[in-house]
């Protein structure tokens, strides 16, 4: 019988050449561990595997969502984000009721105006898209929590996130519209506002003209550490939003830092953000994994329109589970950290977790 001795370990050989038996190999003996440890008990079954999970998904954890558009009178599908569409006002309170029935925490919206201009007035006008999405979203599901997207990009003719002069984008003389835009959702209706335009001063600016207009007690999630992906592609043909000269890489995050996005959050939590948020989710995990670390306030991350198309034309090929993938691909999110997670796989994800 062959026998090998390394360490403390003693290794047998599978089969005994004098009887051609098998010989149950011995154990190796580990201080505190094998065999008297095996982790592998907990594994044994489903229910063992229920019982001792760390990470568990709910419906409530997700917010879905909306690209609603005043130019449209029937839905329009997004054709790089198979399952999404644009949705014309009057369409919104069947899925409001559907959503809210689901168990799905909120919606966040984005909206798409008939007409552009230099100032993106859309943005911050009464009667706008998004304030008339509010107003028929609470009346169809009062309780739904609606969340409204905060910037310009969708509502300027150039497409940037802020005023324009001389092919600059100018930071402080943008702050007093993404004002006055959070305050007439407020108006409206909307449960929280999020400014993604990552001006700097952005959030103080927001809570300031909030408290001054009687808006003390609405809560502010902020796009904290918004990098300048690629992966936002689909989310330009969704809300029309693609700049019309350079790029966005003057104001989002560059990919490659990562300690700049804790100063980044560090500044927002003291100009007075309730929520944070790391955006896009799955290439910055990591940076997910240190705000979460650092700060106790409820972390947001946007699993954005990449990520889902990516998975979903994986699976349209066969190439993946798209259940399978999609709930371990959420679960990883919020291991990192989240706490709420954006996602365009909210209503899917919700009816998958409501399956016994």
């Amino acid at each position: 019988m062959a026998l090998e001795t390394g360490g403390d370990r003693r290794v047998v050989a599978a089969t005994d050449t004098a009887t051609d038996t098998i010989v149950a190999p011995r154990r190796p003996v580990v201080a505190g561990g094998f065999p008297a440890r095996r982790l592998r008990r907990l594994r044994r079954n489903e229910g063992l595997r229920r019982l001792v999970r760390e990470t568990t998904l709910q419906p409530d954890d997700f917010i879905y969502p909306l690209f609603v558009s005043e130019a449209i009178t029937e839905p329009a599908p997004i054709t790089s984000m198979p399952g999404q569409a644009q949705w014309p006002l009057g369409t919104l309170a069947h899925q409001a009721r559907q959503i809210a029935a689901l168990g799905i925490g909120g919606v966040i919206l984005f909206g798409i105006p008939a007409v552009k201009d230099e100032l993106g007035s859309g943005a911050y006008a009464a009667d706008g898209v998004v304030q008339r999405a509010i107003r028929e979203i609470k009346d169809a599901a009062p309780d739904l929590v609606v969340v409204t997207d905060v910037c310009l990009c969708e509502y300027t003719s150039h497409g940037h996130c802020g005023l324009v002069r001389g092919g600059v984008v100018q930071n402080d003389e943008t702050l007093e519209l993404l004002a006055r835009e959070a305050v007439s959702h407020a108006a409206a209706g909307a449960d929280v506002v999020a400014p993604s335009d990552m001006m700097d001063g952005r959030v103080a600016a927001l809570r300031e003209a909030l408290d001054a207009s009687g808006y003390a007690d609405l809560p502010i999630l902020a796009y904290s550490a918004k990098f300048a992906s690629a992966f936002y592609g689909p989310f330009r043909e969704a809300a029309e939003s693609a700049p019309q000269f350079g790029d966005r890489r003057g104001y989002q995050m560059d990919p490659a830092n990562g300690r700049e996005a804790l100063r980044e959050v560090e500044l927002d939590v003291l100009e007075g953000a309730d929520m944070v948020m790391v955006k896009p989710a799955l290439p910055y995990l990591d940076v997910l994994a240190r705000v979460r670390d650092r700060w106790n306030l409820p972390l947001a991350a946007y699993n954005v329109s990449g990520e889902y198309a990516m998975l979903k034309a994986a699976a349209a090929n066969g190439w993946l589970d798209e259940r399978r993938a999609t709930l371990e691909l959420l679960g990883g999110i919020k291991r990192a950290g989240a706490d709420v997670i954006i996602t365009y796989h909210a209503i899917e994800a919700a009816r998958w977790l409501g399956e016994p």
